[in-house]
């Protein structure tokens, strides 16, 4: 009986530390995301937005606007998180490492991707985005 108030003592002595960090880390995570927004020339507020965020993304990265409908999807949607993240890494010039960087250690990296010296790499000709919902990939490619 000792133990166990003992224990629930020190976790309500340590809440305010938790809440704190955490809220810290929130705020960095915003801000993160904020920048990463801005930086590709849309509006940072609008990582803020639920729903709304991830349409943005798929701006960002040039990807069409079905996959929103993948991430609905038990396991596919695994796969999908993993292609944007790494659709995100290429947006600003990065590889496959920076994707793995961004998947297991996120605050890092994207704390890296958005206050660092990264540039965003992807321009209008990479993609027909005239409409959203069915863009392609131009590769222009030229007959032999």
């Amino acid at each position: 009986m000792d133990l166990a108030l003992s224990i629930a003592q020190t976790i309500e002595a340590n809440l305010p530390i938790f809440y704190t960090v955490y809220g810290l880390l929130m705020i960095l995570m915003i801000a993160t995301q904020w920048k990463i927004y801005t930086k590709a020339g849309q509006p940072g507020w609008a990582c803020l937005v639920p729903i709304y965020n991830l349409i943005i993304l798929f701006k960002i990265v040039k990807k069409p606007g079905w996959w929103f409908l993948m991430f609905f999807i038990p396991f596919v949607n695994f796969v999908f998180l993993i292609k944007l993240t790494h659709a995100l890494s290429v947006a600003f010039g990065k590889g496959a490492g920076f994707t793995f960087g961004l998947i297991f250690f996120g605050v890092i990296f994207q704390a890296i991707l958005a206050f660092g010296d990264s540039e965003y790499v992807l321009n209008d000709d990479d993609v027909d985005t005239s409409n959203f919902g069915t863009a392609e990939v131009d590769v222009n490619m030229e007959k032999a």
